[in-house]
């Protein structure tokens, strides 16, 4: 269950209908995420596996982290490690993560909240649970996403956003019918607080079963949309999806998407977030946690953090281990 709700939709701005002379996007394709571990172990569905990168782009990664109902004393995160040339977003839908990195930036994100951190040049930086979280257990649901920089853009200093939950741009559908949460980018006019190098937009929405919904859509942006929870369909054609799949829409003006009468106890709604971004249209180099235009950038990367150039861990932090 999100933890950004509201007593009463009916008090939020809405969404205007698109009008009625624009294209609706069609499906291209859906894909199923496969499941896998990251860090040190914690449980991850691949969004984007599968996706050719000229539909993706400016986006690299997409990974949904849990939902995990930890027992005491099985909570996981990431030791350190390094990132260049890319953003990573981290959006905690229930829960709580700690972060920390070597430029001073960090803390803790929980229900609602997201932190966005834009490696640039060069940054280490660990994720652990919280010593709540450790010593009691509890759920952890979230999404990380991995934000490409241009080529202009790689070698630009780190940087560090703590977005709120209180910061986030609540917005109706036309009729009520579904929860809309605008992270970063703009919908409709209404803008998200996260602030961006690659233009995109980044929404969360809940849907109420048997509700429809179409949104207006930047036409020069791509366009995903992956399910957090639920089931329902997307398109003018209405393709079915249901959890951990991801629609990749084709040109047009709008995305349409409704969510089925019934849904699964877990999830009394449709969960769905909606991506996208003008393509930077440049060559991408991508291995582990380096995202660069060549080969040669991409054996600098490791060269410069293996010399120790792409960050220290902080003086008060004593490294973690598993």
């Amino acid at each position: 269950m999100p933890a950004v709700t509201v007593d009463n939709i009916l008090t939020l701005d809405r969404v205007a209908l698109p009008a009625a002379r624009g294209v609706v996007r069609p499906v291209v394709t859906i894909t199923t995420a496969p499941s896998g571990f990251e860090g040190e172990g914690f449980p991850v569905r691949r969004g984007f596996a599968g996706i050719p990168q000229q539909y993706l782009d400016p986006f690299i990664m997409l990974d949904q982290m849990g939902e995990n109902e930890w027992r005491a004393g099985e909570a996981k995160g990431t030791p350190w490690h390094p990132h260049r040339g890319f953003e990573t977003v981290t959006y905690m839908i229930e829960g709580e993560f700690k972060h920390r990195d070597s430029e001073g930036g960090g803390g803790v994100i929980s229900d609602g909240d997201t932190q966005w951190m834009t490696a640039g040049a060069g940054i280490l930086h660990i994720e652990v649970p919280t010593e709540e979280i450790v010593i009691h257990g509890g759920v952890v649901h979230g999404t990380q996403l991995w934000v490409n920089l241009p080529r202009d853009k790689k070698w630009a200093k780190p940087r560090y956003q703590d977005i709120s939950r209180t910061n986030l741009s609540l917005l109706s559908s036309d009729d009520g019918g579904a929860l809309i949460r605008v992270i970063a980018g703009s919908l409709d006019g209404h803008d998200g607080p996260g602030i961006t190098y690659s233009p995109i937009t980044y929404v969360h929405a809940t849907v109420s079963p048997g509700a429809q919904v179409e949104l207006p859509w930047n036409p020069e942006y791509n366009a995903l949309a992956y399910v957090l929870a639920g089931n329902g369909t997307v398109g003018p054609n209405r393709n079915a999806v249901h959890l951990g799949q991801t629609a990749v829409f084709g040109k047009g003006d709008s995305l349409v998407f409704t969510a089925d009468e019934e849904q699964d106890s877990k999830s009394p709604d449709l969960e769905i977030l909606l991506l996208g971004g003008k393509p930077i249209r440049e060559p991408v180099a991508w291995y582990g946690p380096f995202v660069m235009n060549t080969q040669e950038e991409l054996q600098e990367a490791f060269a410069d953090y293996h010399a120790g150039k792409l960050g220290v861990i902080p003086p008060d932090v004593i490294p973690h281990t598993s």
